[in-house]
């Protein structure tokens, strides 16, 4: 099992996958001395992730909260508007709507892919809604034909949040393409790293040119200390995209191994008790970030496998959950997901037998355990109970 520093855990939820490809540019970074963000390896970087993904421009820079506020703050949207958002979702989608003054506005979930449930997003709309922000969560894409179609007949941007979804597809075409602007993390865990990191990409070459000078101060070309705009140091180091230069030359296999390792957990794990597992809609490519399952469980097997030395998340917990939102709604199906979400080690280099351990422990709970001599432990957030998981949220 793998050594990592987590004591009685013997397998991590997910480890970043370095070979000597990232090392090779680490180092020739070194070598060259070129360390910050102007140094060129950044630049190189943006070009590559660009063609990976299928448009014109990236704009690197050092999350993909970053990366969120920052096309936010390109598009125009501030204060007193209204962005569409998914109820379930990471902090960062919601928080990088509110940072820029604007309000985030929730929608609730598809059970299946857990992704915005695409019928109930008119109703949210407003004379004050600006923009979209489908997240396509864990690796699924979101239904975009029909949100396009939505932002089309409102006039509304389309900002893709694809910071689980490297390389994941709609209908042919790549997660991250498809809206006005898209937004990645390259976070230690993503299906591609720089450790930290994000970019936005776009087709837009004037969209793209204000968001390098909104990342770096807005230094005015010719004056150079003399700024016009509002802006924010959020750039991307060269040791960062020299490591994220060689995670693109594994681009296929990053992928196609978090695919594998889906199917492998999928095969194995069907039909074992209550649990419900990731799917892939027709016309998609799910790259599977984490293999997020479904079961009423979900806390009691959380400190079964803790205690088999196997480390696991929660899914995540919807926003209207969150202490600082609280919005008012009915979101019964992000309400479920909060409870009943969790997800398994999905790293890339994870091997078959710490798979087959894993396994193991999941279908012996659900054989073995009396599930109703177990008593709930539940902790109670904005009226709803949650789980006992607290300490798994990042």
């Amino acid at each position: 099992m793998a050594k990592n520093g987590l004591g009685k855990i013997k397998i991590p939820v997910c480890w970043p996958s370095t070979t000597q490809k990232e090392t090779k540019w680490v180092l020739k970074a070194l070598k060259e001395n070129k360390i910050s963000s102007t140094a060129g390896f950044v630049e190189l970087f943006e070009k590559e992730f660009a063609k990976k993904i299928g448009t014109r421009y990236c704009v690197a820079v050092n999350s993909g909260y970053s990366a969120l506020f920052l096309a936010l703050r390109a598009l125009g949207i501030g204060k007193g508007d209204e962005v569409i958002v998914p109820d379930f979702t990471m902090i960062a989608t919601a928080n990088a709507v509110s940072a820029v003054g604007a309000i985030p506005v929730f929608v609730d979930a598809r059970w299946d892919t857990c992704n915005i449930n695409t019928d109930l997003i008119e109703e949210k709309i407003t004379p004050r809604t600006k923009a979209i922000i489908p997240v396509h969560l864990y690796g699924h894409p979101c239904e975009m034909d029909e949100i396009l179609e939505i932002a089309r007949r409102y006039n509304l941007f389309v900002i893709e949040d694809a910071a689980e979804a490297h390389g994941a597809e709609y209908k042919g075409k790549m997660v991250g393409s498809l809206g006005d602007v898209s937004c990645f993390s390259f976070y230690a865990n993503k299906i591609i790293t720089t450790g930290e990191g994000g970019a936005i990409a776009t087709n837009n070459k004037k969209l793209a040119e204000d968001l390098r000078r909104l990342r770096a101060y807005y230094f005015t070309p010719g004056t150079h200390f003399w700024h016009k705009k509002m802006a924010w140091n959020f750039r991307m180091s060269s040791i960062e995209a020299a490591y994220g230069l060689g995670q693109l030359e594994r681009w296929n296999e990053l992928i196609e191994k978090r695919r594998e390792n889906a199917m492998y957990y999928s095969e194995r794990l069907e039909g074992v008790g209550d649990l419900e597992l990731p799917v892939e809609k027709e016309n998609v490519k799910n790259v599977y970030w984490m293999y997020l399952i479904k079961t009423r469980e979900r806390d009691r097997l959380m400190e079964f496998l803790e205690k088999k030395g196997i480390e696991t998340r929660t899914g995540f917990f919807p926003m209207h959950w969150q202490p600082i939102y609280k919005q008012k709604g009915d979101f019964p199906v992000a309400d479920k997901l909060g409870k009943q979400t969790m997800y398994l080690p999905s790293a890339p280099d994870l091997s078959k037998k710490q798979m087959d351990y894993i396994i193991k422990y999941v279908r012996e709970f659900f054989k073995e355990k009396n599930l109703n001599n177990w008593s709930w432990r539940n902790w109670e957030c904005s009226g709803t109970s949650v789980g006992r998981n607290l300490l798994y949220m990042d």
